[in-house]
This record gives structure tokens, sequence and C-alpha cells, in this order.
């Protein structure tokens, strides 16, 4: 967007006159922990059934509205180069206060909705988090794009967590009470967001590799969200297996917030320290963005950098988490893809008294996935221009032993398995977008991005609904004869002829991942050789 100098115009400022860290620390931490509204309908299901007499099926049929509400995000994708990330925020603020505000009000029976008033009222209070998550990724994609490895790793992370958030919250201040919650999912959100609003917007990326001030800023915030995920893990295994008092909870949840908080020390040093910085360097050819806070950075010389005859991107994963009960929240977050939205079952079904801690490991591990995948990939890409796929092939390598490893249905094996899906499902999600933005560029990568999700929705009816469920009705209608409709399976065989097709699907991923490397190598060595990303058609490619 052109501007001008004079009045009611439009200014330009130089790049590095607006540090783009206050965005990315509120936007990291509060708008995506928001955002993580989707993975808790757990917390509050029970209560819509009991309040308004639904029956399981009509419960499962809400489930379904939380998923779809979560993973369609077209329209916020497409609006990314329409409106400003302000805009986006608030609509997303407004989709949480409509949906669950009207929520709230069905279950304290204030008013008397029908059923599909409900549904459809679910739907729009989860697909806030599909606007709030568009705003705060792209948005920072574009203000580190030297970064986004390094960035969606750690935006990604923080929605990996949200759900043992909202968890410390429900138990620590909100009195495990489920109306509670829908008001402060109603009022939180929105309130959280217009705080946060102003500070998450285009700023004038840094075009410097060789920051070694900014590299070091990644590194204390990687190292608080590891820090903050393993405290969550801790925190959530103590609540479960022993009774704490009320101020011990006060004093657990006082904690998080700290926790929370502490990116934020990098905006304030750099406000109160400004001199220390280092110096932007020169380059050929600086992006414009507009001084206007509710404005978005010049895109229109923004290209793919594939064309349309080119391999696209096939995601080798999901990111959804169908949890159907309140132990599945305690995986802490967006990780638990199918089939793993099944992964209480799967320990019960080999002897794992305690599936909390299992599904705990799980999530933690997923989280810690995103969070090295973002690194280790962007750390290779630039030194080694190792087209970041590479890394996705790795994990569905390791992913075929892992299924293997779990079919076997040994006890022994579980935790083991578990930590090392869970990293690979982290890894693979993180490599996922930003291999997104580089072959097709930031101008559309909202789009791109909330498309990839629809996979989501679709891998987990294939392979949790329809294989998953299907294998395990069937060994638990063989172990329990007679009985017209059995809900318990136990033993290896419940799962296991899931985890072999699974492996094999691995296998195919394996193959595909191979030929998509050769094919995009080019690409690869074209924008990171030679420091290419400071070629003028580079930047504009990017931005």
């Amino acid at each position: 967007m052109a501007g001008g100098g004079g009045n009611g115009g439009i200014g330009r400022v130089k790049a590095g006159s607006r540090p783009p860290w206050v965005g990315l620390a509120a936007a990291a931490v509060w708008v995506q922990v928001a955002a993580g509204s989707a993975y808790i309908f757990p917390l509050y299901s029970h209560a819509i059934k009991e309040a308004l007499g639904y029956d399981q099926r009509a419960l499962t049929m809400l489930g379904v509205g939380n998923d779809v509400g979560e993973n369609v995000g077209l329209l916020p994708g497409v609006l990314a180069n329409c409106i400003p990330p302000w805009a986006i925020l608030l609509i997303g603020s407004a989709c949480a206060f409509l949906g669950f505000g009207t929520l709230w009000l069905a279950v304290t029976k204030t008013l008397v909705m029908p059923y599909w008033v409900l549904w459809i009222a679910l739907c729009i209070g989860t697909n806030s988090s599909a606007w709030l998550g568009t705003a705060a990724l792209v948005t920072n994609m574009r203000n580190f794009p030297l970064s986004r490895g390094t960035v969606a790793g750690l935006i990604k992370g923080y929605v990996a967590v949200s759900a043992a958030v909202y968890t410390e919250t429900f138990n620590g201040v909100l009195g495990n009470s489920p109306t509670n919650l829908l008001l402060l999912l109603a009022l939180g959100i929105p309130t959280a967001c217009i705080l946060v609003m102003y500070f998450v917007r285009p700023c004038t990326p840094s075009l410097d590799e060789d920051n070694t001030t900014e590299h070091g800023h990644f590194m204390y915030t990687q190292i608080s969200s590891v820090v903050l995920g393993v405290y969550l893990m801790v925190a959530t295994i103590l609540g479960d297996t022993l009774n704490l008092s009320g101020a011990v909870t006060y004093l657990l949840f006082g904690i998080m917030i700290l926790m929370l908080l502490a990116p934020l020390a990098i905006p304030i040093k750099m406000t109160l320290y400004p001199n220390k910085q280092a110096k932007e360097k020169p380059t050929a050819l600086t992006p414009s963005y507009s001084t206007d806070s509710f404005s978005g950075p010049d895109q229109e010389s923004a290209e793919p950098l594939l064309g349309s005859n080119s391999t696209t991107l096939l995601p080798g994963t999901n990111d959804s988490d169908e949890s159907t009960d309140l132990e599945l929240l305690l995986a802490e977050g967006e990780g638990a893809e199918s089939p793993f939205s099944t992964l209480a079952q799967i320990g019960m079904a080999v002897g794992a008294n305690d599936t909390t801690i299992l599904l705990c490991l799980f999530g933690f591990c997923n989280f810690a996935g995103r969070i090295l995948g973002g690194s280790i990939s962007e750390y290779f890409v630039r030194s080694r221009m190792l087209p970041r796929p590479f890394w996705m092939m790795c994990t569905q390598i390791i992913m075929v032993v892992t299924f293997l490893l779990f079919a076997t249905g040994l006890h022994s094996l579980i935790y083991v398995s578990t930590t090392l899906l869970g990293i690979c499902y982290g890894v693979q999600f993180a490599v996922m977008i930003p291999t997104v933005s580089e072959l097709f560029g930031l101008k559309d990568f909202g789009l791109m991005y909330n498309f990839m999700l629809l996979v989501n929705p679709l891998g987990a009816f294939f392979f949790s609904a329809l294989l998953a469920g299907f294998i395990y009705d069937k060994e638990a209608a063989k172990q329990h004869p007679g009985v017209l409709e059995p809900s318990n399976c136990f033993g290896p065989d419940c799962f296991r002829l899931t985890f072999y097709v699974c492996a094999m699907v691995c296998c195919c991923g394996i193959l595909v991942s191979m030929i998509f490397i050769s094919r995009i190598k080019p690409v690869y060595q074209m924008l990171y050789a030679s420091g290419s990303f400071r070629h003028p058609r580079s930047q504009q490619q990017l931005h």
C-alpha cells in the first residue's frame, strides 16, 4: 500500500524501527494459548449432557461440531490478505463471545435453545481458534521471514500446551466448574485479544541472518517455552496423583502465569536498553510497511516459488485433538492426532493403569518436537541447504518402527513408543508450516496454512473413527460373545491391525517424501545459497 507523508497519508518506516518482538511475545503466548479453546471440550461436555439431558450420541455429534469449527479456517486464511491482523483477532473474539456465550446461557438454563442452535454455537465458538491462529502465525511468519521454522515451532508449540494451561486454570481458580469455564472462554478470549491486538501487527522485519542478538532472543524464548512445558507436565501429573490443597493449586497457577509472561522480557529489554541492540545491515531492497498499526505490509509483488506444475505439499500428519473424555485433554494440546485420539484406550488395552501419565508424556513430546523441528530444520536449511521435508521423511521412518513397537502390545514398550511418536508428530507439523511458506510464498500463506489443516478431520475420520474404531469394536465383540454392544477391549489385538496399516501408510509417506525432496531441492538451493534471501527478487517473493 502506497502512502503519502501529508495529512491523512500513510507514511513509511525504516527497517528495524519497529521491532517485531512485542508481537511475537504477545501472539506466541496469549493469542495462541487462547486459540486452544477447541481442545478443552471434554472439560464442559459432561455439563452440557447433564444440564440439557442429551444422550451420548447427541454429545458425540457436538464433538463433531467442535472439530468442524476448529479446522475450517479458509475464510480467515483468505481475509489475511484483505484485512489487518487486529480485524482478524476482533472477528475471532466475536466468535468466542457469541459461541461460548450461547453455550453458557444454555448450560446455566438462562435460555432454552434447540439442539441445532447449540451445535452451531459450538462451531462458531471453536472457530475462533482458526481466526486467532491465523492472525498470530501469518503475521509473525511475515515479520520473521528469515526465521520461519523457529517461529512456526514456537507459536505452534504454545498451542500444544494450551490445553494444559486451561486445565490448570480450571483446577486452580475456577473450582472445576464447567459453567465458569464457559464464561471464561466467552469473556476471557475477547479480553486477551483486545489487550494484545495493537501489538500483533505487521512490522518491518530484520533481514540480517547474522544478528546474534536476535538469535539469543530466540534461544531464550525456546528455553522458557520448554521450561513451561516441563512445568505443566509435572503439575498435571501431581494434580492427578496427589490430593493438593487449594493454596497449592493457586500457587501452581501463579507460577504458570509468570512463565507465560517470560517472553515479554525480550521487548522490555529492547525498550530499556535500545542502544545495545545490533544494528541492521543494509540490504539491496527494504520491504515497505505502513506506519499505520491497522494496515498490513505491501504484498503486491509476492509470488509463489514454484510454478503451477510443481509438486504440491503432501502433509504427513494431522493437527487435531479429538478428545472425548477428560483424560485426553491432559495430552496437552493439539497433538493427539489420529489414531491417537484413542491413546487412552490404547494404554488401557495393553495394561497401562494410569493413562494420564501416558497422555501427558505424549503431549509434552509433541510440544518438544515442534520446538526442535522448527529450530533444527532452520539450522540445516541455512547451513546445508537441506530441504525441510527431509525431516518429515526421517520422522516417518521412525514412525514405522514405532507403530511396529505398538503392535507388539508389550507394556514395557508403550512409554518408549509414545515418546517417539509424540516427537515425530511435533517435528512433522513444525516442518510443514515453513515448507508451505517457502514453496508458495508468504502472500497467500494464511490460505495455504488453513487449507492444509482441512486434512485433520479427514484423517481423524478415516484412521480413528473408521479404521481404529471398527477394529476395536470387532475385537471387543470377539472377547464378549453374546453381548449386544461391548464397550471395552483388552489386549494387543484391539489395535494391532490398525498399527500395521499405519506403518504401511508411513512407508508410502517415505517414498513420497523422497520424490518430493528431489523435486524441491533446486528451490532450496536457489533460496539459501550464497545468502540469496538478500537478493531483491528473493525478498519480493518472501513478502
